[in-house]
């Protein structure tokens, strides 16, 4: 995001990402009337109180992502308090936001979890991204076998998929946070929270202190996205692969390049 009305109640607590006047960095009308475009500019001019700085150990393109995916899951791991040592954290979903997930979940000292449809992301789950367990969603046995056994759930999977069986992964007192955006409603059954007092929850970013915030526990723990750096011309080809799942795990536009080559 790129403005808010600073004046609202979402602001004053600095959660300017629920600000009902909120301009985001791509597709909101600017406060002169223009359209934002995102990744997709040469520049961008907003008000310095949307500034944040990138630690100077992290490289730019890597770094990109993290105003995105990085904070979509800090974000709800700092307020819904998912970040004690020894804890165990699910990540449902190894993608942008997901691996994102599970180097904050390593970094906070958890056990993490990956939970997945597709068992050929097991391998990198652990050995480059060090989660310690792999979970199968659709498979009934490990799914049964995984029962009660994490604290935290992140589910960041915007596919339509059933929520149910991922509460049965939480302990009692568990918490599972959505931030994906499925198109259907979310479903499942009381029982499934009320017999383990369990929480369902959702979030969005993080306002602009928290993501300064994030970035700097990036620079101290060296967390980075990991990343494709593509020409502005390849984007069409680049929206194909994503609609395939064929990316690891965030495209970044070589904008600066890109528009130097149009001079």
């Amino acid at each position: 995001m790129v403005g808010s009305c600073h004046h609202c109640d979402s602001c004053s607590k600095g959660q300017e990402q629920y600000c009902e006047k909120v301009i985001w960095t791509y597709g909101s009308t600017d406060v002169d009337g223009s359209v934002t475009f995102g990744g997709y500019s040469s520049l961008m001019v907003c008000n310095q109180s949307f500034v944040v700085k990138v630690p100077e150990n992290l490289p730019l393109d890597a770094a990109a992502p993290l105003l995105c995916a990085g904070i979509t899951v800090y974000s709800p791991m700092k307020y819904f308090q998912m970040t004690e040592p020894g804890k165990s954290l699910g990540v449902v979903g190894l993608g942008g936001l997901g691996h994102m997930a599970v180097k904050f979940g390593k970094a906070f000292g958890l056990q993490v979890t990956v939970i997945s449809t597709s068992p050929s992301k097991e391998k990198e789950a652990r050995e480059v991204l060090g989660a310690d367990h792999f979970v199968i969603s659709k498979d009934e046995k490990q799914m049964q076998g995984a029962a009660k056994s994490v604290d935290y759930i992140i589910d960041t999977v915007s596919a339509n998929h059933p929520v149910e069986p991922l509460l049965n992964l939480l302990k009692v007192n568990g918490k599972l946070v959505i931030v994906g955006l499925p198109e259907k409603p979310v479903q499942f059954a009381a029982p499934a929270v009320v017999m383990g007092r369990r929480f369902v929850g959702g979030s969005l970013i993080g306002g602009v202190k928290e993501t300064q915030e994030m970035l700097d526990f990036c620079g101290e723990h060296n967390i980075c996205c990991m990343i494709e750096k593509i020409p502005m011309e390849y984007v069409n080809t680049a929206m194909e692969r994503l609609v395939k799942g064929d990316v690891k795990y965030r495209f970044v536009i070589d904008a600066a390049q890109s528009f130097k080559s149009d001079e």
